[in-house]
């Protein structure tokens, strides 16, 4: 069972189930797309786009408290989850077009952006090339800056191994990397990924997900120095020092690069410090996404 530190059963309904929300596919330019919606249509909008080969429910334990305030949409971008999965690569262009086609399919001009390691990089190259989609920019382990072959090899070897055996042993070993409290890797979590991992289409979905960490594909997928540097939208980059040190460093780098760009630590999580101190990350966030 997954018990926190005081006792309390933790699932992803405890999170949602006090939350007006629903679930729902929606055409986003060819892509059956899957999402979660909370919060008054009339707010601003936050979307929220999940890592590699993940799923919207990553956000679970921050949809409810940012829907008080924003009109929110966390999604399953295209390949991952249960959004469609063409037969081609899913390069960075690629996962660009298909949230702008999404922005459009529900009707949003403009919104802020929580992103998520690989969803950080999508947003980070959304805002470089379409400034006049992004608002705001809260970026959790932050990448599209650099290339490390070790990191590479180990999420290729790590994924692939979780589809070609969905197990619940293999997949629950994903979130080692993930979520540094082994408490906070919660069966709900678990129990969603074996799912998707479990579809047919999902092996070869996964070889174009992992493109991107082929030598030969990520250099051209990388944000360059002056790209960042055009970025005009706020942007708050959460460091973590207990997650590998490419996404600190690269947290730090934005910071440097990006005009007005700011970094907060949070200590004691490892990728996923949005759903490990969820707590920590809404107050961090609420305060960024809602300031003047």
């Amino acid at each position: 069972m997954a018990m926190t530190d005081g006792g309390e059963y933790r699932s992803i309904w405890t999170h949602l189930m006090t939350t007006p929300f629903r679930q729902d596919w929606v055409d986003a330019g060819g892509i059956r797309t899957r999402f979660a919606q909370a919060g008054s249509p009339d707010r601003p909008a936050v979307v929220m786009l999940h890592g590699t080969a993940g799923t919207w429910e990553c956000f679970a334990a921050n949809l409810g408290v940012h829907a008080q305030h924003f009109n929110c949409y966390a999604i399953d971008m295209v390949g991952s989850g249960f959004s469609d999965k063409p037969d081609k690569d899913y390069e960075i262009p690629v996962y660009v077009d298909h949230v702008r086609a999404f922005m459009k399919a529900v009707g949003l001009k403009r919104a802020s952006f929580i992103g998520v390691s690989l969803g950080a990089w999508v947003a980070s190259r959304l805002a470089a090339d379409h400034p006049e989609l992004a608002e705001k920019l809260v970026l959790v382990a932050s990448s599209g800056m650099l290339a490390n072959a070790q990191t590479m090899g180990s999420i290729r070897g790590a994924r692939t191994k979780a589809v070609d055996d969905p197990s619940w042993a293999t997949i629950k070993s994903l979130f080692s990397s993930l979520i540094y409290d082994e408490k906070n890797r919660i069966d709900d979590l678990v129990a969603i990924r074996q799912a998707t991992y479990r579809q047919p289409e999902m092996k070869r979905a996964m070889e174009h997900i992992l493109c991107l960490q082929d030598p030969e594909i990520r250099p051209r997928n990388l944000i360059p120095d002056d790209d960042w540097r055009k970025i005009k939208a706020r942007v708050l980059a959460i460091a973590a020092p207990d997650d590998r040190e490419e996404f600190y460093n690269t947290a730090m780098r934005i910071r440097e690069l990006v005009p007005g760009a700011r970094t907060v630590e949070m200590k004691q999580v490892k990728h996923w410090g949005q759903f490990e101190k969820p707590d920590e990350f809404n107050k961090i966030s609420l305060a960024f996404l809602r300031e003047s």
